[in-house]
């Protein structure tokens, strides 16, 4: 494994240099979607995707992974920097969790996803989908005058938007033709194209974007103004570039929100880096395997640069990720290499990401929404049964309704009560037989039989017929509780006074630590 993690960049740059163009093609304009998403400068959005290229990818041990700001952290950054008041005081809360992140890094907590039930982060992924595909409408229409950070009034913004026709549309036509454009580009059909592999569907979709705002310069009704556009600083001098990065606030520290606000990020990031690494592996055909605690200390590090200079928080993230590996790329040279053409490009031609229509970054986020709460993942979770299906919906609805951290805990409570539900359930089989002409009763004991199976275990040996033959079959059970123990012992005493015939195989084994010394009872 650690041969294939090593491979020599130079002889695989003409993999990489035409990936890594693909890759910065598809992070540009999610990079400035997901800040608007978010409710920060642009800017930030173009920091955290240099940031997530060259210092991440640089530090990160995955050869496929490529990190940058998420749409999973869309949500929290929005209600984050809303509730702090600020921008640069949200900075602060990043800088905070990028050395949370540092310090799981050092503690190996590279495990951290594998504790969380599959069908809760299916349904954080798919709850955060939802909130971004709602929020964009609004743009999609050209009504950018929503207040940010109002999730839970977005369907009274919906109707307010109808109700006080405020549809541009200009704004709408872009968003309706790049949702085309972006849709038709990941047809199978479409994709049997060579030249797909190169051009991505945003960045058709920016390009015809632009050329729409252009056209609807000569039509009145159609015509698109600056406030529709992306406004990213146009630097006039080196010392002007650099003051448009925002500084962190750290008077900030002494806000106890600002921590409650890392750690959540921490926690979040740290979980959507984690799953993302497990994905890009899978893709890797070469099956190298991404060292978690590296992956964790290289996304630590990014963070506290992203807090210093202005960023969103980065995470890796698997649109850029498998495109990078669906374009070729096979180090991650192509990685660090999307990270400098993300900054030439804000450095170079700041006046072109300007022509931006937002109603196409609109559309982005509809389709990575989309893709977040596609209709086959709710499929594929109802086909996996009601154990996966209740926690996964909950959470959703949880996200919706309240906020990321009650949905994800709503979603985990649900989890654990029907993992408990099923243990409870499930400590063993019954089934009737006969040996030897006799009617008998068999109960034979699950693998594990923990106290919480007390009550059935206790029901079940107390409706046992009088005048019986039971056996109780202990032979591939791991684990039995004490109190589990005492029962039967203790049935085994009752049983006499019943006329019931009771044989207990293997409840004491080897591999079976010794239960209470009070009790004394051979097996028969």
């Amino acid at each position: 494994m650690k041969a294939h993690n090593q491979l020599n960049p130079l002889k695989y740059l003409k993999d990489d240099i035409p990936a890594s163009i693909v890759v910065f093609l598809v992070a540009m304009p999610l990079c400035l979607g997901i800040a608007l998403a978010s409710g920060a400068p642009l800017f930030s959005g173009l920091i955290s995707g240099i940031i997530g290229g060259i210092v991440v990818g640089a530090l990160s041990g995955s050869p496929l992974g490529v990190s940058g700001p998420a749409a999973g952290l869309a949500v929290i950054v929005l209600n984050a920097i809303t509730d702090l008041g600020a921008f640069d005081i949200f900075l602060v809360a990043v800088i905070i969790a990028g050395i949370i992140q540092l310090i799981m890094g050092f503690a190996k907590a590279g495990i951290i996803a594998y504790f969380f039930p599959s069908s809760v982060i299916h349904g954080m992924l798919a709850g955060i989908g939802i909130l971004i595909f709602l929020k964009q409408i609004s743009h999609a229409f050209g009504y950018d005058e929503v207040p940010e950070g109002e999730w839970h009034n977005i369907f009274h913004e919906l109707i307010a938007l109808v109700m006080v026709n405020t549809i541009h549309v200009g704004v709408l036509t872009i968003t309706v033709v790049s949702l085309a454009i972006l849709i038709i580009w990941n047809t199978k059909l479409f994709q049997k194209f060579k030249f797909t592999k190169l051009i991505q569907g945003p960045l058709v979709a920016v390009i015809i974007g632009i050329i729409l705002v252009k056209v609807f310069e000569n039509i009145p009704s159609l015509t698109i103004d600056k406030s529709h556009l992306v406004n990213v600083p146009v630097p006039e001098s080196v010392s002007s570039f650099f003051s448009n990065f925002t500084l962190p606030n750290f008077s900030a520290l002494s806000n106890p929100d600002v921590y409650v606000t890392a750690i959540v990020i921490a926690v979040v990031a740290s979980l959507e880096t984690l799953l993302c690494v497990e994905a890009s592996d899978k893709q890797d055909t070469l099956k190298r395997i991404t060292p978690t605690n590296r992956e964790l200390k290289a996304q630590g590090v990014g963070n506290i640069i992203a807090g210093f200079i202005g960023g969103l928080p980065v995470t890796q993230v698997i649109v850029r990720s498998s495109a990078n590996q669906q374009s070729g790329g096979k180090t991650k040279t192509s990685t660090i290499i999307h990270g400098f053409l993300l900054l030439i490009s804000i450095i170079a031609i700041p006046s072109v990401l300007n022509m931006i229509p937002l109603g196409v970054l609109a559309a982005i986020l509809l389709v990575v929404g989309y893709k977040l709460a596609k209709p086959a993942l709710f499929k594929r979770m109802y086909k996996e049964g009601w154990g996966q299906l209740i926690p996964f919906i909950v959470t959703i609805v949880g996200i919706v309704f309240t906020d990321l951290l009650m949905g994800i805990g709503m979603g985990v409570v649900v989890a654990i009560f029907i993992i408990l539900r099923n243990n409870f359930k499930i400590p063993f089989k019954l089934q009737e037989e006969s040996l030897e002409g006799i009617d008998t009763i068999k109960i034979k004991l699950s693998e594990d039989v923990t106290f919480l199976n007390k009550a059935s275990i206790l029901k079940t040996l107390d409706q046992i017929p009088n005048n019986s033959t039971v056996i109780i079959d202990a032979t591939d059970t791991k684990f039995i509780h004490f109190d589990v123990i005492e029962i039967i012992e203790n049935f085994e005493v009752s049983a006499t006074t019943r006329e019931i015939n009771v044989q207990v195989l293997d409840l004491y084994k080897d591999k079976q630590k010794q239960p209470v010394q009070h009790f004394t009872i051979e097996n028969k």
